[in-house]
């Protein structure tokens, strides 16, 4: 456990909770009040709530914000050790034989603890379980629900978490605390995407996963200095997780090569990526080479097409991509 951790429990937090809620803290003064009240709403009552100031820059309102909450959570304070490690300071304090987790700008519907519990219990085999979640507005998903955006398809197994075929919404999922800790804890390792790593480690050692497609809860994509804004830290993370998990985990050779195949695949659409990068500011040798290179996998005729015209005319193909860009 890391040095410089205070801990204060509130009066009014149970002695022996069932669940304990998991509440990382960075920057959400402004948001964390709607995330506690929407926990304080549950119809489902044996719980504690602990929140992990992870050595926030805006303590001073953070603390100011939770004075109304201060008597009903545990208050963990904090040298930053990102998230990962804020959720691990919590699972390390947590009593309860069940996690819930919630980002501090995040919000659950009245019935999301009561509905998970209820699906654990008349599913004992299930280890973790994960619902569905709405957008807040001025999300990058206006209109969609998480599993419309990032859907969940067939049973969930550890080769379709590496393929995506099944995604999880972090601030909707419940797990027995148990198969947290038999996977590790998350990476502290990680600068984003713990989460996706944590769903890896828990599929391979044997856990259990879940899904349905209740909504029971709001998330925020896309808010400003918030992780996930951007597609191309989101590519680079997932492909750094895979080789990861490639090097240190214990894989059959199909599954191996389905892992080295998706991260060909990350690699290949970052290239893509940062070839536009490089085209909207008139670098055409590092677009041309980020293109061969993501097309070398891709194979792409469209891709084909966009390298000639990088090669033959390149500030005319630069003038089209601005041009519907501002369109």
């Amino acid at each position: 456990m890391a040095d410089n951790v205070t801990v204060s429990t509130g009066a009014d937090v149970p002695s022996a909770p069932k669940v304990s809620v998991i509440m990382p803290a960075y920057n959400t003064a402004a948001l964390i009040g709607e995330a506690l009240d929407s926990v304080s709403a549950q119809t489902y009552t044996n719980f504690e709530t602990i929140v992990i100031n992870d050595g926030s820059p805006d303590t001073a309102e953070l603390e100011k914000a939770l004075d109304p909450y201060r008597r009903q959570i545990v208050y963990i304070v904090q040298d930053n050790r990102r998230a990962a490690g804020a959720r691990n300071t919590g699972i390390r304090h947590a009593r309860g034989e069940y996690l819930a987790f919630l980002d501090s700008d995040d919000w659950w519907s009245p019935e999301n603890l009561a509905t998970q519990m209820t699906f654990l219990e008349e599913n004992p085999s299930v280890d973790m379980v994960y619902a569905d979640a709405g957008f807040f507005a001025g999300s990058s998903c206006p209109g969609q629900t998480y599993m419309e955006a990032c859907p969940s398809k067939g049973p969930v197994t550890f080769e379709s978490i590496v393929v995506e075929d099944t995604q999880s919404c972090i601030s909707c999922t419940v797990a027995r605390k148990q198969i947290i800790v038999k996977a590790g804890l998350f990476d502290e390792s990680l600068p984003r995407c713990d989460d996706y790593d944590m769903w890896l480690r828990v599929a391979h050692c044997g856990g259990k996963i879940a899904y349905h497609h209740a909504v029971l809860g709001r998330i925020r994509m896309g808010r400003p200095g918030s992780l996930g804004l951007s597609d191309l830290r989101m590519i680079e993370a997932a492909a750094q997780i895979l080789t990861k998990i490639e090097k240190t985990l214990p894989l059959s050779p199909e599954t191996r090569s389905l892992v080295q195949r998706r991260i060909a695949r990350h690699h290949a659409f970052y290239d893509k990526l940062m070839a536009k990068e490089y085209l909207a500011k008139g670098d055409y040798d590092r677009a041309i080479m980020s293109l061969t290179r993501a097309n070398a996998f891709l194979k792409s005729p469209k891709l084909t097409l966009t390298l000639l015209g990088l090669k033959v005319a390149p500030s005319l193909l630069r003038a089209r991509m601005l041009k519907r860009q501002k369109s």
